[in-house]
């Protein structure tokens, strides 16, 4: 088993890293929700959710990797942002109700 400790070591570092960027990933869809918010647009935009799942599909496959694992992993991440974007501009609305604004 000590023969596995470098590879678990790279592994880990690897996934300290994807977990970096879903943070960073996260905040921008932070940003986006205020955006979506201000200027009444959907939390969910159909023909942009279908655009990351071929973007990244392909990208995968240019890789190497299996498309559709990535396509599963991306379903994941985009309905929790789509989730997230929704929560963030229901609080908003919330907020800008409970202060009087129009």
């Amino acid at each position: 088993m000590k023969s596995l400790e470098p590879y678990r070591a790279r592994i880990d570092e690897i996934d300290d890293r994807i977990v970096d960027l879903l943070a960073a990933r996260i905040n921008v869809i932070r940003e986006v929700g205020l955006l979506k918010f201000r200027e009444n647009l959907p939390a969910v935009l159909p023909e942009r959710v279908n655009q990351v799942y071929d973007r990244t599909a392909a990208r995968a496959e240019n890789q190497g990797l299996d498309p559709a694992l990535v396509r599963a992993l991306y379903k994941v991440l985009v309905e929790y942002s789509c989730d997230l974007e929704a929560v963030i501009m229901r609080d908003l609305a919330a907020t800008k109700k409970a202060v009087g604004e129009k």
